[in-house]
């Protein structure tokens, strides 16, 4: 099967497109000079377009892909705030954008034609909203307000509009920062990464959603400033992966057979400030960005252990901080 790797790059306005080889090597595919500061991105889950999330013009770009995973841009629309994350439900007939500085959460209709509409609803009051993540069911919608330690919870209906679930939202630990999120593959648990105290959630699903598991991420001894990104699971749901932009560092958890519980298997060092980073659809490559190493790093996934080992590094743009990975 082939995967095409893209990377965002704020710094320089970049969004390199990447073919992904059976053995793990990337050849560069096109180089994207963007109209902004490109930062989240999302596929189009009929894989035909890239969807980016871009500022100091808030607003989301929409790219065509073509057969070889080539972008070509195609439209945009405004978002009411500075994009943190972007995603799609499992449809692709919406787009929900959090917002961190905005404190809230925007849905945009999808057209027909695949291009992004203007925001047909927006919900503030979500202080440091980090993301915005529909579960398989394609039914409820966790939003993470960070400076807030909580999760808004929200109906997805039909015509896309949001309303709070019964149960309108989830605490965390005090302190903890909830960032980003992950499902596993039966439905029914979540896997959430804590910014500030670097820790991760385990919440089970179902008409009650509640906390079954908090680990500590990092290392012992670690004792500088708590700082995680990023968090991706392995679409057999056996291993699960977060990062830490002060310690440089990519967590490896595998994952109980009913997915309530994590163990930690080991730490890999990677690139300098991992923003970002993502798995590929047969769970054997995972790409992580350094944001202050200007490279990105491909690594093979044990198929034992979820251990990684480092393939190679390619040098990307200035300040790369997502990675979105396609199957055509």
């Amino acid at each position: 099967m082939k995967h095409v790797v893209y990377t965002a790059s704020p710094e320089s306005q970049q969004i390199h497109a990447w073919q992904l080889n059976e053995d793990g090597a990337l050849t560069l595919l096109q180089v994207v000079d963007a109209p902004g500061q490109v930062q989240p991105m999302v596929v189009s889950p009929d894989k035909t377009f890239l969807y980016v999330g871009a500022r100091p013009d808030f607003r989301v770009l929409a790219y065509k892909i073509d057969s070889e995973g080539k972008l070509k841009e195609a439209g945009h629309a405004s978002l009411p705030g500075s994009p943190t994350h972007i995603s799609t439900d499992r449809e692709g007939r919406f787009i929900f954008v959090g917002s961190y500085n905005d404190a809230c959460v925007s849905v945009s209709p999808i057209g027909d034609n695949g291009l992004p509409g203007e925001p047909a609803q927006v919900i503030k009051g979500l202080d440091g909203c980090h993301s915005a993540n529909i579960d398989l069911g394609n039914q409820t919608l966790f939003v993470p307000a960070l400076k807030q330690d909580r999760i808004a919870l929200f109906e997805l209906a039909q015509n896309g509009e949001l309303t709070p679930r019964a149960q309108a939202e989830v605490n965390t630990t005090a302190g903890a920062g909830p960032r980003h999120m992950v499902f596993h593959p039966n439905q029914k648990f979540a896997y959430c990464v804590n910014e500030l105290d670097s820790s991760v959630d385990v919440w089970a699903l179902g008409e009650k959603v509640e906390k079954v598991q908090s680990l500590d991420m990092m290392p012992e001894g670690f004792s500088d400033t708590r700082w995680a990104a990023d968090i991706h699971i392995t679409p057999d749901g056996r291993f699960l992966y977060s990062c830490d932009r002060t310690a440089s560092v990519i967590t490896v958890f595998s994952i109980g057979n009913d997915g309530a519980t994590l163990t930690i298997e080991g730490y890999q060092q990677t690139e300098t400030q991992p923003r970002g980073f993502n798995i590929d659809s047969t769970g054997q490559y995972l790409i992580a960005a350094g944001q202050k190493s200007h490279h990105i790093a491909v690594y093979k996934i044990a198929a034992d252990n979820g251990l990684l080992q480092e393939l190679a590094r390619y040098a990307v743009g200035q300040g790369p901080m997502w990675v979105t990975i396609s199957a055509l």
